[in-house]
Order: C-alpha cells, then sequence, then structure tokens
C-alpha cells in the first residue's frame, strides 16, 4: 500500500466523533497534569500542609482518578458517551474552580466551618471523578468511530494526544504561575476553564458513534458483581498487587519529587515546568523505544521497565541537583515507554476465554493501588529524611527499594505461573 494510500485511509477511515472526542481528551489531560504539576506545592507551601497530609491528600485523589474508570465505563455505556463527556467535563470545570477559589471571601466561612483539610479533601474528590468517565468514552468512541483497518492507528493517536496534554499542562502552569504572575490558585482556574470549553465543544459538535450488532450494556449492579468475579481470580489480583510496585515508584514524580525539589535543591525551582520532560521524553522516543524492545517479552518488558523507572531515583539520590532531577524524570519515562503498551498485552492474555474485555476494564486498578500508596509513602519519607534525619537525599534509596523489590516479584511471578502458558501447554512440557 502507497503512503498516498494510508494517508487516503485515516482520511475516511474516522468518523467525526473520533476526532471530537480526542481533541477533548488533549485538552482534559493538559488541565489534568496542569493541575497536578502544582499540587503537591500548592498543599504543602500555600495552604501550609505537612508533607504527610499532603502525601495522604494526594494519594487518596490519585486512587479515586484510577480507580472509578472501572465502573465509569459502564456508566458511559449506560447514559451515552455525549451525555457521559458533558457531565463529565461539567463536574471537573466545578472541581478545578473551587480548588483555585479556596482564599477567595465566600469561601472563608466554608474553611472555617470544615476546616481545611476536609475541605480540600472534599474538593479534590470532584475533579477526580471527571477522568473516570472521560477515559472510557474516549477509548470507546476510538472503537466505535474508527474503521477496522485504522482502529490501531486511531489508539495511537489517542495515546499522542494524551502525552501531547501531559507535555503542555506543566508548561502551562509555570506560565501562569510565573511569567504571567497570575499566582498558583489561578493554575486550577485555567484548567476549569479548559474543561468548560471541552464541555461546550461537546455540546455543540460531540455526535453518539453507534455500531450496529453491539451487544446489550451491562447494567451498575453487573458491573459491582464483575468486579468481585474479577478479584476472585487469585493469579490475575496477585499480578495486580505486585505490578502496582512501578506506579508506588513512577507517582513520586508528581507527589514527593517537587516537594524535594523545592525544599532541599533550589527553592525557587520551576518544578511545575521540568515536570514537562517525562511526556516529552514520551512523545520523542516511544516508537525507538518500543522498535528496541519489540522482540522482548511481554513480561519481560515490564520487568524491565519497573527496574530502569526504579533505578532512575538513584541519579537524584547521587546527583541532588535541578540537572539530577531532569536526568531522573527522562530515565524514568523510558521506563515508563518500555513497559506500557507490552502491560495491556498481558493482561488481555491474564484473561480468561471470552472474558478479556472485562479484565481489560481492571488494568487501571495497579496504577491506582500505586497511587494511594504512593501518597502517603513519599510525604512520610520527606518528612523523615528530610526534616528529622536532614538526609533527604536518602529517601531515594527506599523509593528504588521498592521497585527492586518489585522487580524480584515479578521475576519470582514468572517463574511460578508461566505468564502466557495455557494450562495445557505447561502440562505438554
Amino acid at each position: 500500500m502507497s503512503f498516498s494510500q494510508r494517508l487516503e485511509e485515516i482520511r475516511t477511515g474516522f468518523e467525526r466523533p473520533f476526532w471530537v472526542a480526542n481533541f477533548t481528551e488533549l485538552f482534559e489531560r493538559l488541565a489534568y497534569y496542569g493541575a497536578s504539576a502544582v499540587l503537591a506545592i500548592y498543599l504543602n507551601e500555600q495552604l501550609h500542609f505537612s508533607k504527610e497530609l499532603t502525601g495522604w491528600m494526594i494519594g487518596i485523589f490519585g486512587f479515586v482518578v484510577w480507580f472509578l474508570p472501572v465502573l465509569g465505563g459502564t456508566l458511559a455505556d449506560r447514559f451515552g458517551f455525549r451525555r457521559a463527556l458533558m457531565f463529565a467535563y461539567l463536574v471537573m470545570t466545578i472541581g478545578y474552580f473551587l480548588l483555585g477559589s479556596l482564599s477567595a471571601p465566600w469561601m472563608q466561612g466554608i474553611r472555617h466551618a470544615l476546616t481545611d483539610k476536609w475541605l480540600v479533601l472534599g474538593i479534590l474528590m470532584i475533579p477526580a471523578l471527571g477522568p473516570a468517565v472521560v477515559k472510557p468514552c474516549v477509548a470507546g468512541t476510538t472503537a466505535r468511530a474508527s474503521a477496522e483497518n485504522v482502529r490501531s492507528i486511531g489508539y495511537s493517536i489517542y495515546y499522542t494526544l494524551v502525552n501531547v496534554g501531559a507535555t503542555l499542562g506543566p508548561i502551562i502552569a509555570w506560565l501562569v504561575r510565573k511569567p504571567l504572575g497570575l499566582g498558583m490558585e489561578n493554575v486550577f482556574r485555567v484548567s476549569a476553564l479548559s474543561v468548560f470549553l471541552m464541555f461546550l465543544v461537546t455540546l455543540i459538535f460531540f455526535r453518539e458513534p453507534n455500531q450496529p450488532g453491539e451487544k446489550p450494556v451491562a447494567s451498575v449492579a453487573a458491573a459491582i458483581k464483575n468486579m468481585f468475579v474479577v478479584l476472585g481470580n487469585f493469579r490475575f489480583v496477585l499480578f495486580l498487587v505486585i505490578f502496582s510496585s512501578f506506579f508506588v515508584v513512577f507517582w513520586q514524580e508528581f507527589i514527593s519529587a517537587p516537594l524535594f525539589l523545592r525544599g532541599y535543591v533550589d527553592p525557587n525551582a520551576n518544578a511545575d515546568l521540568l515536570l514537562s520532560i517525562d511526556a516529552l521524553t514520551v512523545i520523542c522516543f516511544q516508537i525507538l523505544v518500543s522498535f528496541l524492545t519489540r522482540r522482548i517479552a511481554a513480561f519481560s518488558a515490564m520487568t524491565l521497565g519497573l527496574l530502569i523507572s526504579s533505578l532512575a531515583w538513584l541519579i537524584l539520590a547521587l546527583h541532588p541537583t535541578t540537572t539530577g532531577f531532569i536526568v531522573t524524570l527522562i530515565v524514568l519515562a523510558l521506563g515508563e515507554i518500555t513497559q506500557v503498551s507490552r502491560y495491556y498485552e498481558y493482561i488481555s492474555r491474564l484473561a480468561p476465554p471470552g472474558q478479556q474485555g472485562l479484565y481489560m476494564g481492571y488494568a487501571f486498578l495497579p496504577i491506582a493501588i500505586g497511587y494511594f500508596i504512593a501518597g502517603p509513602l513519599g510525604g512520610y519519607l520527606l518528612h523523615y529524611f528530610g526534616d528529622v534525619l536532614h538526609r533527604p537525599q536518602q529517601m531515594w534509596w527506599v523509593i528504588t527499594g521498592v521497585g527492586i523489590v518489585g522487580t524480584v516479584l515479578m521475576v519470582i511471578y514468572d517463574r511460578i505461573f508461566k505468564p502466557g502458558e495455557t494450562k495445557g501447554n505447561r502440562e505438554a512440557s
């Protein structure tokens, strides 16, 4: 097939809902990562939360963001992608706006009544609900509004736009906070504006994609029942728990790393701007790393990615400088690239026959578990090694240790369960 023919396939292979949904996903990710880039600093430096409380807050926020897609997909299917997306963008608009309005005069009475701790935690739960619906909607639209011959390209476009948004978000946060001098709270208001515009785009331009012959939509009760079915698979649950160690290591990028950089390296460091390096590295090296690791088995690639990302933090432990921080983020991203696509491939092979779709819905669980552990752990390590021992860089040895333990457990799991082999194959060998 010639290049011009392939371009023609791409031009005609995607319906309008595909482009609209993925366009909105770009701005949703921009809003999410822009807010995430300053959230830890905002809680610790502006609201004066302790490092431990900051870690707990972000850990709970991240857990909700990444756990709810398990049920969010069912809700999106039942109520339709258009209505679900509009609801999600409106909810996120309210949440980000409230987060950026904590110092407003009209919020003072609520702050005194609830105290900052419970008020902020409650507000954080509002924008956390949005991605749980947006992700399955955009992924589902990509499946429904793409011709079979270009569907894989559709998911590549989706993944690329996610990383473009993840790159631009921290940059926008820095522009709002520093060159424009609008302050940290207005970063959240810009995020609110971003997702509100996507609410309008969805309202005006998005039309429900449909495909003939679709299966009946499961009820919410059935989705909850399926959760117990999946969690009853010991082998699968064990894998989820072990691989969550990758995300315990990875999410320190947004939890403890910005506080470490500004608290113990350079108080004027533009941590938000530097966080764009991860996603930018993914954009630049995704194709190359995928090519170099194409012959590596999925489970081995995942284990290697976990090891690379874990060792990345030793760079910051040995060189606690801004340059060390930058190099750490680059190596961390290379570990992410190594495992990310192979991770979904492996989960699809773990699922029993006929249950691949059900099991793929739980691919977000290790991300949620990792966030929930990473928050409190990062906050505690920052406090203990920084405020108590006054040797803050040593905390990264512990983070690396968590990843190495996870790597060893992955190897043991591989030896015991032989991922990818069927029962019959093992008996015949």
